[in-house]
């Protein structure tokens, strides 16, 4: 058995999610790739996957044995690339992950002027609004909004956005500008159905955290969605920052109650050791930290 063959077999199958997924990505068989992690398997004496007729899942030895090929992977991939010299062109894909919008607004430009830099890369870019478990689904980099509870991972800061509260001219003119949080409880408040926020926002006075019920007559579970009923008037808004300031540019949007927000939260960039990374995601670590801290800093 090719232990290196072995093991890259191994990888592909759990970033896959199947045996035959993985041996479509592999140009191989069903059977050969089954009769490699057969063999593997034997070699080891620990079962990988627990298997059933629907779907495969990572024993707890599997996920262990995962990290540790793709540490060793990554070590031959960068002793080669060594060898040459850096001469050879970067290539390679990487699987990366984002905030929906946030990825559709800052991430996926500057993966495109990425590949056009280096077109034999390839980028899976996958947006996402939930916090993906990156050793269990396969993800080399994730860009993450708000504090991180992963302390195995590294982060990169590239910079911080603000929670808002933001209205249209139309109806600021209509009702007023309220001066304190709780006022927002009697007017008309789109309120985001999605992984947070919802009916209740948060502010602060002096340190102290102030929790306002709103209401009104439209829900959304879609930040764009959410934004251009706010620019239609629709009513007020709580988002982030880097979500509304092309329209707060523009004079579509206003930003209100600015004495009243909770402190800032960080964007990062998150990732497996540095030590271990191959060439080409520390080339697309340091590429794409740059790019957003750059598109972050002028946007704001």
């Amino acid at each position: 058995m090719d232990k290196l063959q072995a093991m890259a077999v191994f990888v592909k199958i759990a970033e896959s999610g199947s045996l035959t997924a993985a041996a479509n990505n592999l140009d191989k068989s069903l059977p050969a790739v089954v009769r490699m992690l057969a063999a593997l398997e034997k070699n080891l004496q620990v079962r990988l996957f627990n298997r059933t007729t629907r779907r495969i899942a990572l024993t707890e030895e599997g996920r262990i044995y995962l990290d540790r090929c793709r540490k060793i992977l990554a070590e031959i991939e960068e002793t080669e690339r060594l060898l040459c010299n850096d001469q050879v062109e970067p290539s390679g894909t990487i699987t990366l992950t984002a905030p929906v919008r946030f990825g559709e607004m800052y991430v996926n430009p500057v993966v495109n002027r990425f590949l056009k830099q280096y077109p034999r890369m390839q980028v899976n870019l996958l947006l996402l609004d939930r916090v993906v478990n990156m050793l269990d689904e396969g993800i080399d980099l994730a860009v993450r909004i708000g504090s991180l509870s992963d302390s195995t991972l590294i982060t990169k800061s590239i910079g911080e956005i603000r929670q808002v509260v933001c209205v249209s001219p139309e109806v600021l003119k209509k009702y007023g500008k309220p001066d304190r949080p709780e006022l927002l409880a009697q007017l008309p408040c789109i309120r985001f159905t999605g992984i947070s926020v919802g009916s209740v926002w948060q502010f602060q006075e002096a340190n102290k955290k102030l929790s306002v019920k709103v209401r009104g007559s439209f829900t959304c579970n879609h930040i764009a969605a959410l934004v251009d009923a706010c620019v239609s008037g629709a009513g007020f808004a709580y988002i982030f920052s880097y979500q509304v300031m092309p329209y707060v540019r523009q004079g579509k949007l206003e930003i209100i109650l600015e004495d009243f927000e909770l402190p800032t939260l960080p964007i990062s960039l998150v990732y497996q050791h540095r030590q271990l990374m191959s060439s080409n995601i520390r080339l697309f670590v340091d590429w794409l930290a740059e790019e957003l801290k750059n598109s972050l800093t002028h946007s704001q």
